[in-house]
């Protein structure tokens, strides 16, 4: 695929480091009670060619030589990786050591502080806790933390600020990586102490996005005191155990030497020993630690998020709410984003609930985190179009365990992976063959039976037929009608092929129970000439 995907590491680098009914519950977490009606007829994404596995595989020895170059390169001791394919980690692997002293080789099972990282499975929970009726996102702060009383903000019309604020890095408060890093290990009370003595701001809340670390180690306050438990209990219970992640920590004391990752980082042309730091208030910002085979359970989680569909959702948080988090909020644009050809491709890119957004001018999605403490670095994104995740965790300081812009070059432009289409919703294909007979023939008591009641309001009958007759005139004999091509639901387009040329027609259905068409696009495109 041409003009695939942009450069992410150039122009978003904060991410790289650091049933038939069901119940519904709205954005406050007040459930309602009663079942959600849905169609029996909804035709969820899918494959068309289902070939992922067969290719990815196909590229674990070139994957294990760019995993090993890049170790080298950037001197990192040791990197563990691996490629999640739906609900299934179909490759990983490790290279390097993860204890220099011991010579300690590294594997999918080594476990490494993954950092920034934690902050999406922060923001799970508190979704997890909106979604039980116990706080709301636009809950200020303060009614958490009631030591935000007194806090002093920039200026007159500042809003208070809230759990979203929080979340979505918005509270105004000032970038604070590297200082943020090495609070992780400190009591509770450090953090009360800070909020006590006033937080100083950056911006007024719900201006800008800026990266916080200590807004989600506030959130975790948060968990703590809504939950009844500790903030790393919470998250042990509630998302690490369902999800079977079994060797994931929050201490590393807790962890066998055989497996633990040491941290390094790389100064005087040698490794040096970087302290291990224990967990503490900034947990929620960046404390767990965990192995590729662990965290690929995560990955599958929030892959199996896409396409909405009606199939059970018995997820530690429902479909719905991973969605909400993989939503951009407070997007930019990068106008003079570049592909990898280097042809202008412009990106959209945000923060979600504790996960970065991009979307690329071709629509291509990659939802991504990266982490990064002293002695560490990770990073993983995921693709829901394509249901494909990739990681990689490194033990060196800041560093980037992996080149994941060759990585995507290679998965989906080289080997040239299609993403899930939309199949054809029964209405669309009932009135496109109803659109096709229309304009042919002109029947009252069709036209009577599938046009909305604005479509001759808009633009007068006899100016329709008039517009359309003079085309089929022009096109000559009608040869063949293509498939539709669905936008969505009640939205697509499909060509007629014609003696002398392509008739385009696009249309759009109304929200009536019985869609009928509300607008139609009709063109024509004659054929070129060919070249004596």
């Amino acid at each position: 695929m041409k003009n695939l995907f942009p450069y992410f590491l150039l122009i978003f680098p904060m991410f790289l480091f650091h049933s038939c009914s069901q119940t519904y519950t709205d954005k406050s977490g007040t459930e309602k009670g009663k079942p959600v009606a849905y169609s029996d007829t909804y035709k969820p994404h899918q494959f068309t060619l289902d070939n992922r596995r067969e290719k990815i595989m196909k590229l674990a020895p070139q994957i294990r030589k760019m995993a090993e170059e890049f170790m080298e390169e950037r001197h990192i001791p040791g990197i563990a990786y691996g490629i999640v394919i739906d609900d299934e980690l179909v490759l990983a692997s490790a290279t390097g050591l993860l204890n220099l002293e011991d010579s300690v080789p590294a594997t999918t099972k080594s476990a490494f502080r993954i950092a920034s990282m934690t902050k999406s499975f922060t923001a799970m929970a508190i979704l997890k806790l909106r979604d039980e009726g116990l706080l709301n996102l636009n809950d200020p702060v303060v009614a958490y933390i009631p030591e935000m009383l007194e806090t002093q903000y920039l200026t007159s019309d500042s809003p208070p600020a809230t759990i979203e604020n929080l979340m979505t890095m918005t509270a105004g408060f000032p970038e604070d990586n590297p200082w943020g890093d090495r609070q992780l290990d400190e009591p509770d009370q450090m953090l009360i102490d800070l909020i006590n003595e006033g937080i100083a701001f950056s911006n007024p809340p719900s201006y800008t996005f800026e990266y916080s670390n200590t807004g989600y180690a506030m959130l975790g306050l948060i968990i703590s005191h809504v939950s009844g438990v500790p903030y790393q209990q919470y998250i042990k219970e509630n998302i690490l155990e369902p999800l079977g992640m079994n060797h994931t920590y929050w201490e590393f004391e807790d962890i066998g030497k055989e497996n633990l990752a040491i941290g390094y980082r790389w100064e005087d042309d040698q490794w040096k020993l970087e302290p291990m730091l224990h967990d503490g208030s900034y947990g929620a910002m960046g404390g767990l630690i965990t192995t590729i085979e662990d965290f690929s359970k995560y990955v599958s989680f929030h892959l199996s998020a896409w396409p909405p569909r009606s199939t059970p959702d018995d997820g530690p948080v429902k479909r719905s709410t991973l969605r909400e988090m993989h939503t951009p909020q407070y997007p930019s644009l990068y106008s003079n984003a570049q592909d990898f050809e280097g042809e202008p491709c412009p990106m959209l890119s945000g923060y979600g609930y504790g996960l970065g957004i991009i979307r690329d001018c071709n629509g291509f999605t990659m939802v991504s985190h990266g982490g990064a403490l002293p002695g560490f670095g990770s990073n993983y994104g995921f693709f829901p179009d394509y249901g494909i995740g990739i990681m990689a965790f490194g033990n060196l300081t800041y560093t980037r365990p992996f080149d994941r812009d060759a990585w995507i070059k290679l998965i989906f432009q080289d080997e040239e992976l299609q993403p899930r289409t939309l199949p054809v919703s029964d209405i669309l294909v009932e009135r496109k063959d109803q659109i096709v007979d229309m304009i042919q023939h002109w029947d009252p008591e069709v036209e009577k039976n599938i046009l909305a009641d604005n479509f001759y309001l808009d633009r007068s009958r006899d100016h329709r037929m008039k517009e359309i007759k003079d085309i089929l005139e022009k096109a000559g004999a009608i040869e063949g009608v293509d498939e539709i091509s669905p936008e969505n639901q009640l939205r697509g387009g499909f060509d007629l092929r014609t003696e002398n040329g392509t008739i385009t027609i696009f249309f759009t259905l109304s929200p009536e129970k019985d869609p009928k068409i509300q607008a139609l696009y009709v063109s024509f495109g004659e054929k070129k000439q060919e070249e004596n």
